[in-house]
């Protein structure tokens, strides 16, 4: 375990490519620190609010003296810091993950063109599920926002999610996220 300031970053970063080789999705939970393995999964707990939510390491940071970890946007919203932009966390080991990472799977529930409609429908599945994350593709055809629950080890894990995810009228599908 460990303790110590907490920061995060975003838009600046979001799409560019993290140590760990995969492009930055401020969308995404997860976190730069400087010397935990990349793919190392930690919960992350705000001292000041006892808020807490599990990031995986795929970066290197952060680059400022005094801050112990760089958290995406997603993970900085889910602990209530995006006004203070930096909070006194803890930091716990939950495991870690090889490099490289082979895969994981994600259960997309919708992709949308429009920024809004993939919020509205995060937070509306926020309600009944955890993990409920928008992953950005930028494509040649334009920007895409997939809401996606979820990162699962194993593909029986997703199936479940997704069994239980079709019934609100919605078509799941699985999706395998190679990491490099």
């Amino acid at each position: 375990m460990q303790t110590g300031t907490a920061s995060w970053y975003g838009p600046g970063f979001h799409g560019n490519r993290t140590s760990s080789g995969e492009i930055y999705d401020q969308y995404e939970l997860t976190a730069a620190h400087p010397t935990l393995p990349l793919g190392t999964r930690v919960a992350v707990t705000n001292l000041q609010n006892g808020r807490a939510v599990e990031v995986r390491v795929n970066d290197r940071g952060p680059f400022v003296k005094g801050r112990t970890i760089d958290l995406s946007y997603a993970a900085a919203r889910s602990l209530g810091m995006l006004g203070p932009g930096t909070v006194p966390v803890r930091i716990e080991v939950l495991g870690a993950t090889a490099v490289p990472l082979t895969a994981s799977y994600s259960v997309q529930v919708g992709a949308f063109t429009d920024r809004d409609n993939a919020v509205r429908l995060q937070r509306t599945l926020a309600h009944r599920f955890d993990g409920v994350y928008i992953a950005t593709l930028e494509g040649k055809a334009g920007r895409y926002y997939r809401v996606r629950l979820g990162h699962f080890e194993r593909r029986e894990q997703a199936v479940g999610v997704a069994r239980s995810v079709a019934p609100l009228g919605l078509s799941p599908v699985i999706v395998e996220d190679g990491i490099p």
